[in-house]
């Protein structure tokens, strides 16, 4: 449940017009009561709360209210346009999976918020103004008008402000600073600070049998305690084999399943059953989220990298920037204890009941270097980052569990420096910080 609470959470966050349509309504009823509430206090108000009311008749108070509804609707249509050129804009220049990072932005959801508020209170109390030639004699809503024109007021200071964030959150820095703090809180809550080792992994006995994905999509999250449930009720052992953020494809095995120690298969009705139960244990979606997928961070962080090192845009500051992020999380991990989890049954020994894969530091690491190795490395400032976010993940892993993973990528990317076209005196040098961080992991 808490999983499931934790996606439907972010799909929220992700969307555009939750907090704009909750604005809506409420504006709604208010644009109904306040009217209500003025005719049955107006003539109660003491003088110096009148003096602070709109003082006008009811054209004055038509004309306060259609001006701030007609100008309200303007200014939401240029926030809408200015959000889409955003997102255009972050979209080619740095990569569409940072989408998500402005769609989610609370600044925007109440700026919008906001706008649309006002112009349906104001097009709502508008219809409670009555002028002489009314049935029931002229009234002006004085309390209506005046939290309309405060509204219009709010307005404008959240249109300057609004402009102020978008090109504040335009900002390559502030994206990647964005993810960075995503990746930061997915990585505490799927490898939190301080976690004990993981028990062995169990092996697939003789009678195992693979469980195939109901659908296609991406595998966003796992409910775990779910998943749990039906393998200590079926008495089996259930390893997903696929990682939070990978593809999986309706009719293509994703899990494996199998009784423990019996080395009996299961029959066709209770792989059926099962099957099921994993299956709605497991959701897949159309793109991938942060709320389990560690490595989501990373490829969001790569993929700007990539695009900065591409010869269209060509801006390796950019790339060396990402480096930096991508090397404070994975030093961030190399103290934890990230790869496959296991899930016990303590009312049977502590069994380990379920396997989730996960990735750990050795597929980060490939994925934070591999493709900056192959688009950096003929640049000597790129060059040198990616051996100091070796470095640096060496220096931070006191347990050495991870030497043997970083030396590999350190001489992957010696030899790709040796068979870039550089400067001899560039090779030379980046040879020896090679040799350096060489000598640092074999200590």
């Amino acid at each position: 449940m808490k999983r499931r609470s934790e996606r439907i959470r972010d799909a929220l966050r992700t969307q555009l017009w939750p907090v704009p349509a909750i604005a809506v309504v409420l504006s709604v009823g208010l644009g109904i009561f306040l009217p209500r509430l003025d005719a049955a206090v107006d003539d109660s108000l003491p003088p110096a709360v009148t003096a602070l009311l709109f003082g006008g008749g009811p054209e004055a108070a038509r004309s306060v209210l259609e001006a701030i509804s007609g100008s309200l609707i303007t200014v939401t249509s240029l926030t809408f346009s200015l959000t889409v050129v955003t997102l255009q804009l972050a979209s080619s220049q740095f990569s569409p999976r940072l989408l998500r990072t402005f769609t989610r932005d609370r600044f925007v959801h109440f700026t919008l918020a906001l706008f649309l508020a006002t112009f349906v209170f104001a097009l709502t109390v508008l219809r409670s103004v009555r002028t002489q030639q009314d049935e029931d004699g002229p009234f002006v809503p004085e309390i209506s008008v005046t939290v309309s024109f405060v509204l219009s007021l709010a307005s404008v200071m959240g249109l300057v402000l609004f402009l102020a964030h978008l090109t504040r959150e335009i900002r390559v820095e502030t994206m990647m600073r964005n993810v960075h703090e995503e990746t930061k809180v997915t990585i505490d809550r799927i490898f939190p600070a301080g976690a004990p080792p993981q028990p062995q992994e169990p092996q697939p006995g003789p009678g195992s049998i693979p469980i195939t994905s109901a659908s296609s999509g991406f595998l966003t999250s796992i409910d775990e305690q779910a998943l749990l449930q039906a393998a200590r009720e079926t008495g089996t052992v259930v390893r997903i084999d696929r990682e939070p953020g990978s593809s999986l494809i309706e009719g293509v095995p994703f899990a494996r399943a199998w009784k423990p120690g019996s080395g009996r298969a299961l029959n066709t009705e209770e792989a059926a059953e099962l099957g099921k139960r994993v299956n709605e244990a497991v959701a897949t979606g159309f793109e991938r989220t942060n709320v389990q997928d560690v490595a989501f961070g990373f490829r969001q962080l790569v993929d700007v990298a990539a695009r900065a090192l591409s010869p269209g845009i060509n801006d390796p500051t950019t790339a060396i920037h990402v480096l930096g992020h991508l090397s404070s999380l994975l030093c961030c991990l190399v103290d934890r204890n990230p790869g496959p989890r296991m899930m016990t049954d303590n009312d049977d020994g502590g069994r380990v009941r379920v396997v989730l894969a996960l990735p750990g530091v050795e597929e980060l690491l490939d994925l934070a270097v591999s493709q900056p190795r192959l688009y950096g490395a003929k640049d000597p400032t790129v060059a040198a980052r990616l051996i100091e976010l070796l470095r640096e993940v060496a220096w931070c892993d006191k347990h050495r569990r991870y030497r043997a993973a970083v030396a590999r990528q350190l001489e992957q990317l010696r030899s790709a420096i040796e068979a870039a076209s550089l400067e001899e005196k560039e090779r030379i040098r980046l040879i020896q910080a090679a040799d350096e961080t060489a000598a640092l992991l074999a200590n």
